[in-house]
């Protein structure tokens, strides 16, 4: 199956639209999009490192954060967590905005959600520097130990409060910014989205720059720009790593010829997708597959 950009949360309970997700290097608990990941959603998102070090990349950006520190990220963001130390964790809050609201067409919708979750902010770093920083990562402790234990009443209740007060806390200290700048950063962010979505949609078949380029009706020198500004790789070496990805899918799951794969994710000859597989991989994908083979029994 083909992983789009977008990821559409499956709430454990639907008559609790939150969920936490706890990451490693190797896994992610409930499963979704975890570690070196590229994705963005409708839900707000609030992850805390909970154990070692790591990179997120948001819109481009690095933030970096130590154990104990957090990132708010706004709806329909690109995010991607680059780095994480061997041992490293983090867990992420996500959930929807009208869980701020109380209800649809409220004063807090209109006045203190909306205004915020529509504006050109991206992300804020939480990392303890101030006062109400520290509010904010105290809530989201609580947060996890709420979600740990899930089985005292009120449980959800005791969430959702919690998530509440540290929404108040963050939005008294956060001013909404205006500037072209911001508008700018925002438009860059659906361009990029909309040129990813279409290699992920397209990667099997042969696609052209300009192509990309046509799809955000840029230029190709833009597109180019574009990508190297925000994920720090040209198109076609995105194309050609995310064609990459797909085979390994494939050389896992499946007994298919080399050659059959190399056509399937868009290699026109056999040759050039093992010598960049083997760039990208450090290894043949004959190898590859051994290697997993092994690791599986």
């Amino acid at each position: 199956m083909n992983k789009q950009l977008h990821e559409a949360i499956r709430y454990p309970d639907e008559a609790f639209p939150y969920i936490m997700y706890t990451h490693t290097v190797h896994r992610t608990v409930p499963e979704g999009r975890g570690f070196n990941d590229l994705h963005w959603h409708e839900e707000l998102q609030m992850t805390l490192v909970t154990k070692g070090k790591l990179t997120i990349q948001v819109n481009g950006i690095d933030h970096d954060l130590e154990y104990g520190q957090a990132i708010f990220i706004n709806k329909s963001v690109l995010h991607i967590v680059t780095q994480l130390t061997p041992d490293g964790e983090y867990v992420s809050f996500n959930f929807p905005e009208k869980l701020l609201a109380f209800y649809s067409d409220s004063a807090m919708e209109k006045s203190y959600v909306l205004p915020y979750t529509n504006s050109y902010l991206l992300s804020i770093e939480i990392k303890g520097d101030a006062a109400w920083e520290n509010q904010i990562l105290q809530i989201l402790w609580g947060m996890k130990h709420e979600f740990d234990k899930k089985t005292s009443w009120g449980w959800q209740y005791e969430v959702a409060i919690r998530t509440v007060q540290l929404w108040l806390i963050l939005i008294s200290h956060i001013s909404l910014s205006s500037e072209e700048s911001s508008k700018h950063n925002r438009r860059e962010q659906e361009r990029l989205q909309l040129m990813l979505s279409f290699i992920h949609q397209n990667y099997t078949n042969p696609i052209t720059l300009k192509e990309i380029a046509d799809v955000a009706h840029l230029s190709v020198s833009e597109c180019t720009r574009s990508f190297k500004k925000s994920i720090h790789v040209t198109p076609y070496d995105y194309l050609v790593k995310y064609r990459i990805k797909k085979s390994c899918d494939l050389l896992e799951s499946t007994d298919k010829a080399i050659t059959e794969i190399a056509q399937r994710v868009g290699f026109n000859h056999v040759n050039h997708f093992i010598q960049s597989f083997k760039k990208h991989r450090d290894l043949t994908p004959k190898d590859f597959r051994k290697m997993r083979n092994e690791q599986s029994t």
